[in-house]
């Protein structure tokens, strides 16, 4: 018996595959979701009014908690080298905001609405005369670096200090502070709970301009 002919192996069209692997590429680009890096959420303010002439406003140096940070990523704090730890700044920060060292009669209505838990702590480390006054519109935690001062740091300050006003919130309408800050301020509920924590004690940070 003769051999039969050799047959070949069948051949898959390449341009088929091309095809594929082209839609496929497409698949991946549009569902793929790229993380942006979107910095330091901040608020800013709106740009002033060029029509209303700017008055310099004189606040007395205890209603300011000063925060520096320089080159070498040292603290100073109120004028004096900070080593401790973040959460000891935030604790100083709590003090200073919760002061009540001249409270006046919007300091002293502010007072009469924190919880017995809040009045307890201002009873036992605030009312001095050498710190804020009160914190309606009189405690200002000033926050400023230099060029140099690393990123970790400047973002470790910030979440210090606005750790102190999220405890102070979440403690004022008696809930955690993760539900503070998980707080959705489209529902009216949490709206009322949101504003009435932030009620009299606005959180004033400011931020100046690296040198």
């Amino acid at each position: 018996m003769g051999r039969g002919k050799s047959r070949k192996p069948p051949e898959i069209s390449s341009g088929s595959m091309a095809d594929i692997a082209f839609l496929l590429l497409i698949f991946f680009l549009v569902t793929t979701t790229i993380a942006n890096d979107k910095g330091i959420l901040l608020q800013l303010p709106p740009p002033p009014d060029p029509n209303i002439v700017q008055e310099d406003i004189k606040i007395p140096e205890r209603n300011i908690f000063k925060i520096l940070a320089n080159s070498q990523d040292q603290l100073l704090v109120e004028n004096e080298p900070f080593t401790a730890t973040m959460d000891e700044l935030k604790e100083e920060v709590k003090k200073f905001v919760l002061n009540f060292g001249e409270p006046g009669a919007e300091g002293v209505e502010v007072y009469n609405s924190l919880p017995p838990s809040l009045k307890a702590y201002v009873n036992k480390n605030g009312k001095s005369p050498l710190s804020s006054d009160n914190p309606v519109s009189k405690a200002i935690v000033s926050f400023k670096a230099q060029r140099g001062t690393s990123y970790e740091l400047y973002i470790n300050v910030l979440d210090a200090i606005n750790a102190a006003y999220n405890e102070i919130y979440a403690e004022r309408v008696g809930i955690t502070v993760d539900e503070w800050l998980t707080l959705d301020r489209d529902d009216d509920i949490q709206k009322d709970m949101y504003d009435r924590a932030r009620n009299g004690i606005p959180r004033a940070i400011s931020i100046a301009e690296p040198d």
